[in-house]
């Protein structure tokens, strides 16, 4: 990965560190959130750069705690009396915003294809189209939550929509890196999570857009009863 031009990893960090502001922003600018965030960046960090999930041979594969632990505090998160009322607390418009981040994602997952440190299905030239997402989050955001002309049915199926185009290449960029489960683009792996600072990707902001969608999704069916 030491050949990758540094602007690739310059924007993806820069993408992380607005995707962490824009879910600490819809918190209402809790430092207990933000300290939770910081502390797992620092983790992945040190894990990234000790090349720590480079070990792809182990069982179960070692990129599992890019995801598991997220995973887990979200399950917890919607499993428990406080979980769900920090969740009903956050504020849909930053919720909704946040989402204009995958367009960044995208272009890096472009830049890391063009690299060859990730497979072209993980594009939007192949099987990803995720960035159908972040183009028109911006108009979700402004038509219904700042001027108030789309109805919650509408917030409510793009969310759900954008839902499905995310878990649709999180599956894909899964079984396409080099584990004992791979499925696919078994001539050029997703290589580019095992090292840092893209191990982020999976590990921060995937997670982060769930839980934005999820978190969405809960509020406008409350508002739906």
């Amino acid at each position: 990965m030491n050949n990758l031009p540094i602007y690739i990893s310059l924007v993806f960090v820069v993408a992380t560190i607005v995707t962490i502001g824009f879910f600490y922003k819809a918190a209402h600018n809790s430092q207990i959130v933000l300290l939770i965030i910081f502390a797992w960046v620092i983790i992945q960090t040190l894990l990234g750069l000790k090349l720590f999930y480079t070990v792809t041979n182990s069982a179960p594969p070692r990129i599992m705690l890019l995801v598991v632990p997220p995973l887990l505090t979200i399950i917890i998160l919607f499993a428990t009396a406080k979980g769900r009322t920090f969740i009903d607390s956050l504020d849909i418009k930053y919720l909704t915003i946040l989402h204009v981040i995958r367009i960044l994602v995208e272009i890096v997952l472009l830049w890391l294809s063009i690299n060859k440190a990730v497979p072209q299905l993980m594009t939007f030239e192949g099987r990803n189209f995720d960035i159908l997402a972040g183009i028109t989050a911006p108009l979700i955001w402004y038509f219904g939550s700042v001027k108030n002309k789309f109805n919650k049915r509408v917030i409510l199926t793009w969310n759900f929509i954008c839902l499905g185009l995310l878990l649709n290449i999180v599956v894909n960029a899964f079984l396409s890196a080099p584990t004992s489960i791979q499925q696919f683009a078994f001539d050029q792996p997703n290589i580019a999570i095992l090292y840092f600072p893209f191990n982020l990707l999976p590990a921060v902001v995937v997670p982060l857009v769930l839980l934005s969608h999820l978190a969405a999704i809960r509020q406008l069916l409350s508002k739906e009863k």
